[in-house]
């Protein structure tokens, strides 16, 4: 019969197996046949037993929780993200603990203190930037931390993103060979290394074909700035015959202004391209030409990185860009046999 107060000794009584086998089944990733995990499991839910974590955590000084701190769960591209971050940390044993941040870097410091308060083993920021301070107190506390698909060069953690410059110089040749003579760029925040780094390939990719932007408006990465910017860009005398919005959240919302407000038609009046290619992209209404983020692969050397710290103690530095790929679909005019320029 369940009891509501059944120990880990009991459990190993009623099993005949001793109180650190029952502890070992219990304990990610320990060393345990079969035989024994099925036997003492038997017992626990016989016993209704469940393991206290926290007192676990008291007594190891691991709590197995790694806090994953989020600014944008509206864009696509990060709920994808941290569900495939969820599953490979529970693979390994651990548990997240999930925080929102502000879309700029006004609150995060406050945000940490609280992680900090949970006694979290690890910390992963997806795209939030932190202060200096900040970082030294994770030091000085022991707790790695990661940057997902952000970076900081000024700061000592690891990184793990795509390869923003190239994919922005991957843009801006695509776009060129297909004949356009206007390309213009709605940015997202600028206090984003994706941001920046994007932008930076995408007019070094202009400039190499003796091109420059011919216009640019700011989104922030939110929509309804997305918005307004594309009707200020728009609304001009002389429009972009191309715009490279930032990501593929934005590049939506620019789309729907474009052909329901504006009464333009994509591509045959303006060409849009994105970046991250999450699912919606692949979306018949929107059908978009992007940049495709290597999720998986950065979700896998993000783990590696921050397993290697927690459990083996490697203090290496560590920033990884990954290459995407180009996605061409129907939302931009492409030049017949653009594939053969090399481009």
């Amino acid at each position: 019969m369940a009891r509501d107060n059944a120990t880990s000794l009991d459990v190993a009584r009623h099993a005949g197996v001793s109180q650190s086998a029952v502890s070992r089944v219990f304990t990610p990733g320990a060393s345990v046949s079969m035989k024994m995990a099925d036997k003492v499991k038997r017992s626990a839910d016989a016993l209704g037993y469940r393991p206290n974590v926290l007192a676990r955590s008291l007594i190891t000084g691991q709590s197995r929780i790694i806090g994953l701190v989020v600014a944008y769960l509206d864009n696509q591209f990060y709920p994808e993200a941290l569900e495939r971050l969820s599953m490979s940390l529970q693979e390994q044993g651990y548990h997240v603990l999930v925080f929102m941040a502000s879309k700029t870097a006004g609150n995060i410091d406050q945000v940490l203190e609280e992680i900090l308060d949970y006694q979290v083993d690890g910390v992963i920021m997806a795209s939030v930037a932190m202060s200096s301070s900040l970082a030294t107190r994770c030091d000085e506390a022991g707790i790695p931390v990661v940057l997902f698909n952000r970076r900081q060069s000024d700061l000592c953690f690891s990184s793990v993103t795509s390869d923003n410059v190239s994919g922005g110089q991957k843009l801006a040749r695509f776009l060129i060979a297909g004949g356009h003579q206007r390309i213009g760029h709605i940015a997202g925040w600028d206090g984003a290394s994706t941001q920046h780094d994007r932008e930076a390939g995408f007019v070094k990719g202009l400039q190499d074909a003796g091109q420059s932007l011919f216009a640019r408006g700011c989104g922030n990465f939110i929509l309804e700035e997305a918005r307004i910017a594309a009707r200020d860009m728009f609304s001009q005398s002389v429009i972009p015959d191309a715009v490279f919005v930032a990501n593929d959240h934005m590049a939506f919302a620019v789309m729907d202004v474009l052909r329901f407000e504006l009464g333009l038609s994509v591509p045959d009046d303006v060409s849009v391209v994105g970046y991250d290619d999450v699912q919606l992209a692949s979306w018949t209404s929107y059908d978009l030409t992007t940049v495709r983020q290597p999720v998986n692969k950065m979700v896998s050397e993000t783990i590696d990185i921050l397993m290697a710290r927690i459990e083996q103690g490697d203090s290496q530095l560590r920033n990884v860009e990954l290459d995407g790929s180009l996605i061409v679909r129907g939302s931009a005019k492409m030049q017949e046999g653009w594939e053969n320029a090399g481009v």
